[in-house]
């Protein structure tokens, strides 16, 4: 691991008129609507030059990869490998394994909160929206928009609720309606005008299989998306997912020695394009590869029965820089600063929106 680094500062909280820790819905006003949380969107390219916005989550994996000294060292190489690995799937008519480039913008998304009025800002999500820019035809291609997801209220249910649900308990739970919140906030955005404005199609979410799940491989193969597997029994974050309105599928691409989670919301193998399923592929596989290398950086392929281990020791070094430790040990800091300035302050309102929400939107 790189050395420790100084803490990075915690995003600022902006309002139209005070923070958003004072403000307080008034006694006997009508419960929070949906027209009281609406959503804004910036985004900022990944790139060699890629400097985190100041409320950017700062575990982020964007982040940790653009700190420090070897900053543009490792985000050449990351954006590299992830090329590479389109050019490789995307072997059609690309006899020289060139002809494409991957595009890669950070999406910012941001919670407003119509309270006593004023408009609170709260920093909810970070995705990754890529693109495709063929060099042959000299034209540019909608990727997929999710990808990669950094969620505060989810540093806040991980690091801080279920610590402190557990605290002093012979076996873990998790509280009840555990997810529910977050999941609602997530579905909420995704039919909201910001996001239907900026993206054409529903996210895809490409993430790590679990590590405390067996995965068995099936006869089902996807020309792109590769060998399909299976379990029998969620994860905790399959769970998870499943609130925010995303069901799993896991496979294994040409190439790859291990399977991935793909959560979405549609159809997965019929309502993206082979190169739009390439492209998250590519980013998230090489991704992946720098953030867990003992199991996707593996010497050697996951089999007919597959259990992921973060303590496999058969695998090669990317070289590429990733502070594992600082993203576990600041993900309880981001819990807390969500816990202060989001769910404090509207908690009761909050809970009454997202069962409202709930019972107008069942899954």
């Amino acid at each position: 691991m790189p050395a420790t680094r100084p803490n990075p500062t915690l995003p600022r909280i902006a309002s139209a008129a005070t923070p958003a820790s004072a403000i307080r819905r008034p006694s006997g006003q009508s419960a929070l609507t949906n027209d009281d949380l609406t959503f804004s969107i910036r985004s900022i390219r990944f790139d060699e030059e890629y400097q985190p916005f100041d409320n950017t989550r700062i575990t982020t994996n964007f982040a940790n990869l653009a700190r420090g000294e070897h900053r543009q060292e490792n985000l050449r190489n990351a954006l590299k490998m992830i090329d590479n690995r389109f050019n490789d799937l995307a072997d059609w008519d690309n006899p020289d394994g060139d002809r494409y480039g991957v595009q890669l913008d950070i999406i910012s998304v941001e919670i407003h909160i119509a309270a006593a009025g004023a408009r609170a800002a709260f920093p909810m999500i970070e995705i990754l929206k890529t693109s495709i820019i063929d060099r042959k035809t000299d034209t540019r291609i909608d990727g997929i928009v999710g990808n990669n997801f950094s969620s505060y209220v989810r540093d806040y249910d991980f690091s801080v609720l279920l610590a402190d649900h557990n605290e002093g308990r012979a076996a873990f739970a998790t509280p009840d309606s555990f997810g529910d919140l977050h999941g609602n906030l997530f579905r909420h955005f995704l039919t909201s005008p910001a996001y239907k404005e900026n993206f054409s199609k529903p996210p895809v979410i490409c993430l790590s299989v679990s590590s405390s799940r067996t995965y068995h491989r099936t006869e089902n193969r996807h020309p792109i998306l590769g060998i399909e597997y299976r379990q029998s029994e969620y994860s905790s974050t399959d769970e998870y997912f499943g609130k925010m309105g995303l069901k799993p599928r896991y496979f294994m691409p040409r190439g790859s020695v291990a399977p991935m989670a793909f959560y979405f919301t549609g159809d997965l193998l019929s309502d993206y394009a082979s190169l739009e399923l390439i492209s998250t592929i590519s980013a998230m596989e090489s991704f992946q590869r720098i953030y867990r290398p003992e199991i996707y950086n593996a010497n050697s392929a996951a089999g007919q029965c597959f259990r992921p281990s973060l303590n496999h020791q058969d695998f090669s070094s990317t070289r590429i820089l990733y502070d594992r430790e600082e993203r576990n040990r600041l993900a309880i800091e981001q819990g807390r600063f969500a816990q202060e300035h989001f769910i404090r302050p509207y908690q009761a309102d909050l809970d009454r929106w997202s069962a409202s929400f709930r019972s107008s939107h069942p899954l």
